[in-house]
C-alpha cells in the first residue's frame, strides 16, 4: 500500500482499494472451493473429469453472485460483522453447487456429509476472514491509516456534531485532520478535539499538495450563497465533496433515504413491519403458540385445579390492557389474587408481602405461570410470543402513568404486546417503582421493534426461562 504523510495521519493510494478489493475476491474465490480441492486431496475422489474442472468454474460463479449481493460494496471497509449477508451470498452460491449434484446428477461420488462439510467450513472460513479483515483496520487505523484524509468545512453547531458523530462512529474510509473556517480569528484553535487548520486559501493549498483528499462540508444550511460557492471552488480541485446533512434533522431519522416524487429524503420513521414481516411473525405466532399450549395443557389443568381449592371464585382473570395500536384488548392470566381483592385496572401495582394475593398466587406470579393462559391471545392473534409487555390502562412508576412518566411510551404499540420481550430477558420485569425502571423498559422495547427479526425473536424466547428463574423483582 502507497501512504502519503499527512500530519500524524496517511491515506491510501486511490489504487489500494482496488487492488485491496481484488484480493478480497481472490480469496473469496478459494474458499469457496477449498473444501472440493481437500475433498479431492485426502478423501480419494476422482481428480480428472468434470469436478475438477468445474471448481474454478465455481470460484468465479461465486465471486460473481457475491459481487451481486453487494458483498464488496463500500460497507467492506466498515465496521460491521457482516456475518449475516455473507452467509446469504454463500448460501446462493452453494445452492448451484447443489442444482449441479441433485438436478443435472453430476459429482455423484460427493455424498451429503461432503456436501455439509463443503458448506460449513466455507461459511466458518469467510466468518474468520471477515474478523482478520476487521483486526487489519484496527491496526491501520491505530498506525493513523485510512482511506481517506478529510477535513470538515465550518466550524459551527452542525460541524461539531460532525465531528462528535464521526469520532463515535470510526472506521478505515475517513480520518479526519482538522476544520477549515474563513473565520479564524473568532474561533478556538481547537474544535471537538480537532485543531483549526486554517481558512479555505490554505484548504486549496493542502488539497494541492495532495494532504486532503475529502472535504465534508458542515455549514448551515440557510448559508445557500455560500454553500453554493464554496462547492463551485471545490469542484475545480482534485478532491471529493461531500454535503452533511444537517445533523439536528439527522439525529432524528434512522439514516435511510427514500424517494418521494423524485425528492430525496431521510426517513424518521416507518412501519416497524413491513413487507412479508407480518406474515412471518403471524405464522411464527401460530406455530409456537400452537406447541406451547398442547405442551402446557396438562400443567394449565393443574393450576386450575390448584386455584380452585386454594380460593373461591374463577380460575381466568381477565384485564384491559393496550394492545397494538393503542387499542384496548382482553388479556387472560390465571387468577393470582383473591377475587374479593382483585385489581382490574392495576391501580395499585404489587408489592412484596401484598396481602391481595393467594398461595397458589404468588407460586405461579413467581415462577410466570400465571401468563400461560395469554398463548390464546397469542393464538387467536391480540398478542404476540414476542414483544412489549402489555401494561394495564392504570399502570403507574412512581406514582405517574406510564404515558406521562416516558414520552415516547405510546411508540411500544406499534406492534402487538407479547407474552415475553427484550425488555424482560435484560431484567426489566416486575414492579416499576422507578421513573428510571419504565424508562429503561421502553428503550429496550424501541430497540427490539427497530431490530425485530425472526432471529431475534427466537434468540428472545431461549432467553427467557433463565431469565424468569434469575428475576427477584417480581411479587
Amino acid at each position: 500500500m502507497r501512504v502519503q504523510s499527512v500530519g500524524t495521519l496517511e491515506y491510501a493510494h486511490p489504487s489500494f482499494v482496488d487492488y485491496f478489493l481484488a484480493s478480497i475476491r481472490l480469496i473469496h474465490g478459494l474458499t469457496s472451493i477449498l473444501p472440493g480441492l481437500l475433498l479431492l486431496a485426502f478423501m480419494e475422489l476422482p481428480a480428472s473429469g468434470p469436478f475438477s474442472a468445474f471448481l474454478g468454474f465455481f470460484a468465479v460463479l461465486s465471486v460473481i453472485i457475491f459481487q451481486t449481493v453487494g458483498i464488496y460494496s463500500e460497507e467492506v471497509f466498515s465496521t460491521l460483522l457482516r456475518f449475516r449477508v455473507m452467509l446469504v451470498a454463500w448460501a446462493a452460491a452453494f445452492s448451484f453447487l447443489i442444482f449441479m449434484h441433485q438436478g443435472m446428477g453430476l459429482f455423484n461420488y460427493l455424498e451429503t456429509k461432503h456436501l455439509v462439510f463443503w458448506f460449513f467450513t466455507s461459511a466458518v472460513l469467510f466468518g474468520a476472514e471477515r474478523l482478520a479483515m476487521l483486526a487489519l483496520f484496527r491496526r491501520l487505523m491505530a498506525r493513523g491509516m485510512f482511506l481517506q484524509n478529510a477535513v470538515i468545512l465550518g466550524g459551527t453547531e452542525n460541524g461539531l456534531r460532525v465531528a462528535e458523530h464521526l469520532q463515535n462512529h470510526r472506521d478505515i474510509r475517513t480520518g479526519v485532520l482538522g476544520f477549515i473556517d474563513d473565520r479564524l480569528e473568532r474561533l478556538p484553535k481547537e474544535l471537538a478535539n480537532l485543531p483549526l487548520l486554517g481558512n479555505t486559501r490554505d484548504l486549496e493549498r493542502m488539497i494541492r499538495e495532495e494532504k486532503v483528499t475529502q472535504v465534508l462540508v458542515a455549514l448551515p444550511w440557510f448559508a445557500d450563497s455560500r454553500i453554493g460557492q464554496l462547492i463551485n471552488e471545490l469542484r475545480k480541485l482534485p478532491v471529493n465533496v461531500l454535503l452533511v446533512p444537517d445533523m439536528v434533522a439527522f439525529r432524528h431519522a434512522d439514516k435511510r433515504i427514500t424517494e418521494v416524487g423524485g425528492l430525496p429524503t431521510l426517513i424518521a420513521s416507518d412501519l416497524p413491519l413491513r413487507g412479508w414481516s407480518p406474515f412471518f411473525k403471524r405464522l411464527e405466532d401460530i406455530v409456537i403458540s400452537s406447541i406451547a399450549l398442547l405442551a402446557a395443557a396438562p400443567v394449565m389443568l393443574l393450576i386450575a385445579l390448584a386455584i380452585k381449592l386454594d380460593s373461591p371464585g374463577p380460575v381466568l382473570f381477565k384485564q384491559k390492557r393496550y394492545g397494538y395500536n393503542n387499542r384496548l384488548i382482553e388479556v387472560f392470566k390465571f387468577r393470582s389474587m383473591y377475587h374479593e381483592k382483585s385489581d382490574a385496572n392495576a391501580d395499585r401495582q404489587t408489592t412484596r408481602g401484598d396481602d391481595r394475593i393467594t398461595r397458589v398466587g404468588r407460586f405461579i406470579r413467581k415462577t410466570s405461570l400465571d401468563e400461560l393462559p395469554q398463548l390464546l391471545n397469542v393464538f387467536l392473534g391480540s398478542m404476540s410470543m414476542v414483544g412489549p409487555r402489555p401494561h394495564a390502562t392504570a399502570t403507574k412508576a412512581a406514582g405517574v402513568l406510564f404515558e406521562d412518566a416516558v414520552a415516547e411510551y405510546s411508540a411500544r404499540h406499534r406492534v402487538k404486546p407479547g407474552i415475553t420481550g427484550w425488555a424482560q430477558i435484560n431484567g426489566y420485569r416486575g414492579e416499576t417503582d422507578t421513573l428510571e425502571k419504565i424508562e429503561k423498559r421502553v428503550e429496550f422495547d424501541l430497540d427490539y421493534i427497530e431490530r425485530w427479526s425472526v432471529w431475534f425473536d427466537l434468540y428472545i424466547l431461549v432467553r427467557t426461562p433463565p431469565a424468569l428463574l434469575l428475576n427477584k423483582d417480581v411479587y
